[in-house]
C-alpha cells in the first residue's frame, strides 16, 4: 500500500514559508523545484568529515624522507598556508568595498590582524617540535623549495599597499613617482631575496618561482592597484572619523608591524637557531641570502610609510631583531 502524499495541511507553517521561497528563488531562474527536492531526497546527511574533506586534508602530507620531524615542518607550513587564504578572503572583501566605512575596514584589517598574530605566536610549536639534528638531516632533500616561494604571502603583500612601497627605498627613488606599473613589478624587492651570495645572480628558488607565478602575481597586482587596503582606505572621509580615525590607524600600523617585522623576524629567529654557526652559516635550502633578506632592519618593508614618525621609519626593525640575536 502506497504511502499518500503530503498535503499542505501537514506542513507546519515554518515549511510551507521555506517552499514558498524556494519556490520563488527557482522559478526566477525557470527551474522545476519539484525535481531539485527528488535530486534531493537521494542524497546523504552531510558529515563533518565529508564538508573539511578530512580523509583528504589528512593524506596530504607526504614528506620526502624517513625522518618523523618532517611531518611537523610539512603540517606547520600547510597550516599556515591555511591562514593566508583567511586573510586574502578578508582583503578580497575589503577590495569590492565601493563605500567604505571604518567599522567595516576596522573589522577586516583587525581579523588579518588576529591571523598572522596567531602564526606569529605559534612559530615556536613548529620550531620546539622539531629536533635540530632531525631538521638539519631532512632539510638537504627540500632543495630548492623554501617558504620564499609562498605566492599567497606576495599577494597578501599586494593587497596591503601601493606597489611602490614593495620597491626597494634606493630604486623607488632611481625610478621617479611616474614609474610605470611595469617598471615598479620588475624592481619589487622579492627579487633579490633569493640569489646567490658569491655572485648575486639569481638561485634556482627564484627561477622556478618565477616561472610558475609571474603571470598570476602580474596579474594580481594590477587587479589590486585600486583595490589595494591603502587605496580603499583613501576612500574613507577624511579626518579623525575617517582616514584619521585612531582605530583605523592602530590596526594599519599593527599590520604593518604583524607582516613587515614580526613575521619575517620569527623566521630570522628559526634561521639563527637552526643555520647559524660559528664560523660560517649553513646555506638556506633554496639558496636564499637569508641573513640579508629576513631581518626586517635589512629590507625596510613599510606598507604605510605615512603612519610613522621619522625616528620610527629610521629604526624600522632594529630593536626586534637585536632582541632575538640578544637571546639566541
Amino acid at each position: 500500500m502506497e504511502t499518500p502524499a503530503p498535503t499542505p495541511t501537514d506542513f507546519s507553517p515554518a515549511v510551507l514559508e521555506q517552499l514558498q521561497r524556494l519556490k520563488q528563488r527557482f522559478d526566477a531562474d525557470d527551474q522545476d523545484l519539484a525535481a531539485y527536492l527528488e535530486g534531493y531526497y537521494h542524497t546523504r546527511y552531510l558529515g563533518y568529515w565529508d564538508y573539511i574533506q578530512l580523509e583528504t586534508l589528512l593524506s596530504l602530507q607526504r614528506p620526502r624522507t624517513e625522518i618523523p620531524d618532517e611531518r611537523i615542518f610539512i603540517m606547520y607550513h600547510q597550516i599556515t598556508e591555511l591562514y593566508f587564504k583567511l586573510c586574502l578572503c578578508e582583503y578580497e572583501q575589503l577590495g569590492d568595498l565601493a563605500a567604505p566605512t571604518v567599522k567595516e575596514v576596522v573589522l577586516r584589517v583587525g581579523r588579518v590582524n588576529r591571523y598572522f598574530e596567531n602564526l606569529i605566536d605559534s612559530f615556536d610549536v613548529m620550531v620546539d617540535g622539531m629536533e635540530k639534528q632531525q631538521f638539519l638531516e631532512f632539510r638537504l632533500a627540500l632543495m630548492p623549495a623554501s617558504g620564499f616561494q609562498s605566492a599567497q604571502y606576495r599577494m597578501i603583500e599586494l593587497a596591503s599597499t601601493a606597489l611602490s612601497n614593495l620597491v626597494p627605498e634606493e630604486q623607488r627613488r632611481l625610478l621617479g613617482e611616474a614609474a610605470a606599473h611595469d617598471e615598479l613589478l620588475g624592481c619589487i624587492y622579492w627579487k633579490s631575496g633569493a640569489t646567490v651570495v658569491e655572485t648575486g645572480a639569481k638561485a634556482l628558488t627564484l627561477t622556478e618561482f618565477e616561472k610558475k607565478y609571474t603571470g598570476q602575481l602580474n596579474d594580481f597586482a594590477r587587479q589590486y592597484t585600486q583595490r589595494n587596503l591603502w587605496a580603499v582606505v583613501q576612500r574613507l572621509p577624511t579626518g579623525p572619523e575617517g582616514q584619521q580615525h585612531p582605530r583605523l590607524l592602530h590596526q594599519l600600523r599593527q599590520l604593518d608591524v604583524n607582516v613587515n617585522v614580526n613575521w619575517p623576524l620569527m623566521h630570522y629567529k628559526s634561521a639563527v637557531r637552526y643555520l647559524e654557526r660559528n664560523p660560517d652559516a649553513i646555506a638556506a635550502t633554496g639558496g636564499t641570502n637569508w641573513q640579508k633578506y629576513l631581518p626586517p632592519k635589512f629590507q625596510r618593508r613599510i606598507f604605510y610609510p605615512q603612519l610613522w614618525t621619522e625616528t620610527e621609519l629610521a629604526d624600522w626593525g632594529k630593536g626586534w631583531v637585536e632582541s632575538v640575536l640578544g637571546g639566541k
